[in-house]
């Protein structure tokens, strides 16, 4: 049993936390956020995540997940530091490191005996170094720092953290290994490694790794705009690529762009790591273009529809959040929709089973939401779908015709078969696929 403090509790924060609890660890969760700290002591878990809820629930009455908003408190017995604070671009799109290095640089203050801090958030290369660097200006005890990036997925979060394809740890001090390994081994018992390297190295890697599958993306979704033009259907030439065990089947679906908290961020951060050392990611500055303009792809087509007009009508949207299975809306593209939808003159309705408190907090009441996908349809010329969950992708397609104005659908993430549309009479239009005509 390690007694780990985790300092941050968004995303990454509180999944670290509570998986680290859930395998015998005692962990204390420190934020600055008062109503926060005050929730989470409720058990009320302040961010959607499948199955977070449970463990959250179940450790906090085990007496093995606890909140502060003190961080000497928090601290104090632990021999971890998780630092899970956030990054944010800032105006040049680098990452923001101030909320890390600030908190760096109080540990030193508050430090009574040896520690490993560890940056869990994803930073730009030799981020280690200046945490070592501010927290050493006051430290009186020894200390390591060490470079633990995260590889979850929103949605699947906690699957990813309790069994990891991999653990990557960047350090240069024996001790801090020893430490680290006997925290993950716990994790890695089906045989995924323990990746151990320099502190640079880890940082990169997951940069790296999220610029690559970002670039997948992006590549397929170019390839699905060339199918639309000669006449080629995306969905064979996914499956025919994907075969190939070098390219591989996943993140190879084409839609309207990537978005979330990850990809767009880290992209452009590794950009400008690049600049800061006279380095030009030109593939990297490719993909991020191309992924702007995909955000939008499906409008035109819409305008197109239209005669060019869209003043009036009533479009409804299924999906606000940036994937399924969570509620977040950072860089989703439905909010790029939204916005052309709402300049040319359309009225949206939209539903999304998690995303629409934060979309109301984005948009206000320029838009309309809906209780319940039917619901939004009503009287909708047009349906615009922005997000796969999974159950938009079985539904009653006499009651949507029912229900709308025109049987008129613009699927952003190919949810539907081309014949299944020929045969239930609707208009149909997705990405790197025929067109079907009613």
């Amino acid at each position: 049993m390690k007694k780990i403090a985790v300092v941050g509790t968004g995303y990454v924060g509180l999944v670290t936390g509570t998986c680290f609890a859930e395998t015998g660890n005692q962990v204390i969760c420190v934020d600055i956020d008062t109503q926060k700290v005050a929730r989470m002591r409720n058990g009320e878990v302040p961010i959607y995540e499948p199955h977070l809820d449970v463990l959250f629930e179940r450790n906090i009455k085990a007496n093995r997940l606890s909140f502060t908003t003190n961080l000497e408190e928090g601290i104090k017995d632990a021999e971890i530091i998780f630092l899970a604070l956030p990054t944010p671009p800032g105006e040049d799109g680098s990452a923001d490191l101030r909320y890390i290095l600030g908190v760096a640089d109080e540990l030193g203050k508050l430090m009574k005996d040896y520690k490993v801090i560890v940056d869990k958030s994803t930073v730009p290369v030799g981020t280690a170094a200046k945490v070592h660097a501010a927290i050493a200006k006051h430290a009186t005890v020894d200390f390591d720092v060490v470079s633990n990036p995260e590889f979850l997925r929103e949605g699947y979060a906690v699957d990813d953290f309790m069994k990891p394809d991999r653990v990557v740890l960047g350090m240069s001090s024996e001790r801090a290994e020893q430490i680290m390994e006997q925290l993950y081994k716990p994790f890695v018992r089906q045989g995924n490694p323990i990746i151990f390297m320099d502190e640079k190295s880890a940082e990169l890697t997951k940069y790296a790794a999220n610029a690559f599958l970002a670039t997948k993306i992006t590549f397929m979704n170019e390839i699905a705009n060339f199918c639309e033009l000669v006449g080629a259907d995306v969905d064979k030439v996914r499956i025919g690529i994907g075969s190939d065990e070098r390219i591989g089947k996943r993140f190879l679906f084409p839609g309207i762009g990537y978005g979330g908290s990850c990809f767009p961020k880290d992209v452009q951060a590794l950009v400008n790591s690049g600049l800061e050392n006279n380095f030009s990611f030109e593939i990297i500055k490719a993909v991020m273009e191309v992924n702007e303009t995909q955000k939008t792809i499906l409008f035109p087509k819409m305008k197109n529809f239209f005669r060019g007009d869209l003043s009036g009508k009533k479009i409804a949207i299924w999906g606000l959040a940036f994937k399924p299975d969570t509620d977040d809306i950072r860089e989703a593209p439905a909010l790029y929709l939204i916005d052309e939808l709402l300049k040319a003159g359309a009225t949206v309705t939209a539903y999304d089973p998690e995303a629409m408190e934060n979309v109301k907090g984005v948009v206000g009441d320029q838009i309309a939401f809906a209780e319940n996908e039917y619901e939004a349809l009503k009287d909708a010329d047009a349906l615009l779908i922005c997000t796969e969950w999974g159950v938009f992708r079985n539904p009653d397609f006499d009651k949507m015709k029912a229900l709308m104005k025109d049987s008129v659908i613009f699927d952003g993430r190919n949810l539907f078969e081309i014949s299944e549309m020929n045969k239930n009479g609707f208009y149909y239009s997705s990405i790197g696929r025929s067109v079907v005509s009613k």
